[in-house]
């Protein structure tokens, strides 16, 4: 096996092993200690620019043309909404014990939470389409940036902001980073077509950016999983609830874009989270243990996105998507 093969199978389990390794080793390494900070200001950077490097070079390969509206995001769409209020009607509804009341807020953040903004880099890269899967991250995030101020506060109360400045906080936090390096694709490939050629051809390169970008998430995920003084056995729910909810959303998402001959970019769309978002959202809006649901959420997404990628490696073929 090359080498080049060898990291087409691997990358991602060595990503999120090298992210957790690398926490670790700055948490238990005592000659690393005065270096922490700097290191946490550097990856608090690095990652952002990570992904707006990943999603234009993944944009210049995408044929605007297919950036339109199909039936199954709506059906996905709805699905995302309707799951999200039951889990939020068992919770203001049903009386239950406070750390019941954390699993299922953390499964209702899990469902809720908007498709990840780097997942057009990996369903590319698993054969479906990174111009549709662009279209259902902008609509799941104005369906994120919507709900939670609406009925998160009606689950926990804070004393917060209205939902004008809730909703534009959180579309705050996600748009810039998705639209910049789409509009910047676009300028450059009717000011400067050479220029988008050449990014075009090495567009690969967007997939070993977004390896780095996960170790660097994984790590940030370990070190709140560490920190946290949740007890065990929560921990271990938290988990439950998160595999649950992220298998789900894959067999959902995916076998309702098999009826449109999208099965690919249909699964990803609903099945891959903006899991950063989510322990923010659930963080600020509910409470910090429910956080730690997308935080192994991110976890399971990506170890079945290995086995993805390893199956699609192995098996070759790209699918023809219909609308």
């Amino acid at each position: 096996m090359s080498v080049k093969q060898f990291l087409k199978d691997w990358i991602l389990p060595i990503a999120m092993l090298a992210g957790a390794g690398g926490y670790f080793l700055f948490h238990y390494a005592g000659f690393l200690s005065p270096v922490k900070p700097a290191v946490w200001k550097v990856v608090e950077v690095l990652t952002p620019s990570l992904i707006f490097i990943q999603l234009f070079l993944t944009f210049c390969k995408i044929d605007f043309k297919d950036l339109r509206i199909s039936r199954w995001h709506w059906i996905i769409l709805a699905f995302q909404t309707l799951s999200a209020l039951v889990m939020a009607g068992v919770l203001i509804f049903v009386p239950m014990d406070e750390t019941y009341r954390e699993i299922f807020e953390g499964a209702m953040v899990c469902l809720i939470c908007p498709t990840a903004t780097a997942a057009a880099v990996v369903t590319d890269k698993l054969g479906g389409s990174a111009a549709r899967i662009t279209v259902y991250n902008l609509m799941s995030n104005i369906l994120a940036a919507a709900f939670v101020p609406l009925v998160f506060p009606l689950v926990e109360v804070h004393q917060g902001t209205g939902f004008v400045s809730s909703f534009l906080k959180i579309l705050s936090k996600v748009f810039p980073l998705l639209i910049c390096p789409f509009l910047l694709a676009v300028l450059i490939k009717y000011l400067w077509p050479k220029a988008h050629d050449y990014f075009r051809d090495h567009a690969g390169v967007a997939f070993y950016l977004w390896a780095g970008a996960l170790a660097l998430a994984i790590g940030q995920t370990v070190r709140s999983m560490h920190n946290s003084t949740a007890p065990a056995l929560v921990l271990w729910l938290l988990a439950a609830a998160a595999l649950l909810s992220c298998v789900l959303q894959y067999w959902f998402g995916k076998r309702t874009g098999l009826a449109f001959g999208d099965s690919i970019t249909a699964g990803q769309a609903l099945g891959q989270k903006n899991t950063v978002l989510a322990i923010w959202m659930a963080y600020t809006y509910l409470t910090p243990v429910s956080s730690l649901a997308p935080g192994t959420y991110a976890i399971w997404q990506n170890i079945f996105n290995s086995w993805q990628l390893w199956r699609r490696n192995h098996k070759g073929g790209k699918p023809v998507a219909r609308n």
